[in-house]
């Protein structure tokens, strides 16, 4: 075990006030999630019903069950066990959820960073969770090896998929020894994972769950809002690494016996013909999906959602016109809910039959959410606040207790930075973000993040980045840049700011909108008044001769 583990978690006096109203929630001390997800179905009546299904791909728990043993042992073979961090680096593949259930039940800490990001975010996040070892998709490894000089604890690649000679490979590790592996008797609040994010000051922070964490959100979320049984068939596009996803398509479809549907990079029509194939029957989608499956020509003909029972939306905030749009095109309800990285899944949602559209919801079961000023005073209905969150997750930043003590704040509250109103009926509904987060297509962008790449380029002088409307996306990324002297403003030149940051970051932080700007509004003190450049837009290019 790399021994830093307790010294990078925050002091108990930070950790956020866990409450467990629900009987459900009540977890003993020895507590396995690999053990609780995989081998209680496995070993429970259902090792032949199926639990994965990715294109012609099927997997029944027991199947999945001997390859998780398998890969176990392999990797205690390599010197690899309890509290070592392991980083993820794979797509929407079952690989990824063999390798997400070996760690757990060894103990292993998982570290899944999302496949779009680039070397120098790998190398951040590597280093700073101190990952020792990683598995890797083939087809993604480039990046992770332009980022393994710059993590120096990181030594040993495992590749999936497609290899190369020499590699050490998932495949060879899952060869050895077959026989049954018992799970670490891990504590319940034992580290599981570190889910990294991006706050509004561009520096990625890692957010601490543990065992029982996960299944918390199984059993209050899930359980409540979803009804799930075994019949159903959990499908979308959000990515595994993301804890939107691994709530989504691993925690609350194993939580509870149900089928994973696995789907290649999403497309709209894509997306839809999934759903339809694989007879999904709770998608899992950002609004702006849904938003651009309605514009898939003769929808309702052309694909058969008759098993479709619900949507689940989160990651931005649902258009009631989306709803309505939605709803009609197919009969479905969408549930909107938010949830945040800190806080493992939704806290807030939606409940069938009792949708108002525009509204994310009310506070899911098990969970106590109010609406507060910045003293901690809760506001009366109608008033705008801060949400703040109590119930049986909670955030612990990884190696951050100035961010910690921020969060966890007014008697052990969890506070998001998310701008929320209830009304008389305690229905919460969003206004907006308190930081600089752009929330575009699903995806959270830290607008200082892409502002420190396009500072780097040699033409920018400064620059800024908000959020503006998009009718698709919701809001797309926008930089207002000043160059230096000598560079002209041009379309070329937006063309060549665009590409530097998708070199440097994931591609979808690229600024979709540029404007060039002789100088950019600020404070007596020096701050950039980012709200001026929200409301404007356009800020005229006056250059001087």
């Amino acid at each position: 075990m790399i021994p830093d583990v307790r010294d990078s978690l925050p002091p108990p006096e930070l950790w956020p006030e866990r409450v467990y109203t629900l009987p459900e929630l009540r977890y003993p001390l020895k507590l396995n999630l690999g053990a609780e997800l995989l081998d209680a179905n496995a070993e429970g009546g259902r090792a032949g019903r199926p639990a994965i299904h990715a294109g012609s791909r099927t997997l029944t728990y027991g199947e999945l069950a001997a390859q998780v043993n398998q890969l176990c042992h392999g990797l205690r073979s390599m010197g690899l066990d309890r509290g070592d961090r392991v980083l993820l680096r794979l797509p929407n593949v079952p690989e990824f959820i063999v390798s997400w259930l070996a760690c757990q039940k060894l103990g292993i800490v998982v570290v899944a960073t999302m496949p779009m990001l680039r070397a120098r975010e790998l190398a951040y996040v590597a280093g700073d969770a101190g990952t020792k070892a990683a598995i890797v998709w083939g087809a993604l490894r480039e990046e992770l090896e332009r980022a393994q000089p710059r993590s120096p604890v990181l030594k040993r690649l495992i590749v999936a998929g497609e290899a190369r000679a020499g590699d050490t490979t998932l495949a060879s590790l899952m060869s050895g020894e077959s026989a049954r592996f018992t799970a670490v008797a891990t504590d319940r609040d034992e580290m599981a994972m570190i889910a990294y994010t991006s706050g509004s000051t561009g520096v990625p922070k890692g957010c601490v769950h543990v065992h029982r964490d996960f299944l918390a959100s199984a059993d209050s979320y899930a359980r409540h809002v979803l009804a799930p049984s075994p019949e159903d068939r959990f499908g979308g596009h959000p990515t595994l690494a993301f804890t939107f996803g691994t709530g989504g398509l691993l925690i609350f479809p194993f939580r509870f016996g149900a089928a994973t549907v696995l789907s290649p990079p999403f497309t709209p029509e894509g997306m839809l013909g999934e759903f339809a194939r694989q007879r999904v029957t709770v998608s899992f989608c950002a609004p702006t999906s849904y938003r651009l499956m309605l514009g898939v020509p003769d929808l309702r003909t052309r694909f058969d959602l008759g098993s479709l029972r619900l949507g689940v939306s989160a990651a931005e905030p649902l258009p009631a016109a989306t709803w309505e749009e939605w709803h009609k095109a197919t009969g479905i309800e969408i549930l909107d809910g938010i949830g945040s990285t800190e806080m493992t899944h939704i806290f807030i949602s939606s409940v069938k039959g009792r949708v108002r559209p525009g509204a994310t919801g009310v506070p899911v079961t098990g969970y106590d959410c109010r609406v507060v000023d910045e003293t901690g005073r809760e506001v009366p209905p109608g008033q705008p606040g801060l949400v703040a969150i109590k119930g049986p997750t909670g955030c612990k930043y990884w190696r951050k207790p100035d961010r910690q003590a921020e969060y966890v704040r007014f008697g052990g509250w969890n506070v998001t930075g998310d701008v929320y109103v209830r009304d008389e009926d305690g229905y919460f509904f969003y206004q907006c973000r308190s930081d600089d987060m752009i929330v575009s297509g699903g995806y959270k962008i830290p607008g200082p993040e892409v502002e420190h790449v396009l500072d780097e380029h040699p033409a920018v002088a400064e620059s800024a980045v908000v959020a503006a409307p998009d009718a698709t996306r919701g809001f797309i990324v926008k930089a207002f840049v000043v160059l230096k002297p000598g560079r002209a403003p041009g379309p070329g030149l937006v063309t060549e700011l665009q590409e530097h940051v998708k070199r440097e970051l994931a591609p979808y932080k690229y600024p979709r909108a540029v404007a060039f700007v002789e100088k950019l509004p600020r404070t007596e003190t020096g701050k950039i008044q980012r709200f001026v450049l929200r409301q404007s837009d356009v800020i005229p290019y006056d250059p001087k001769p």
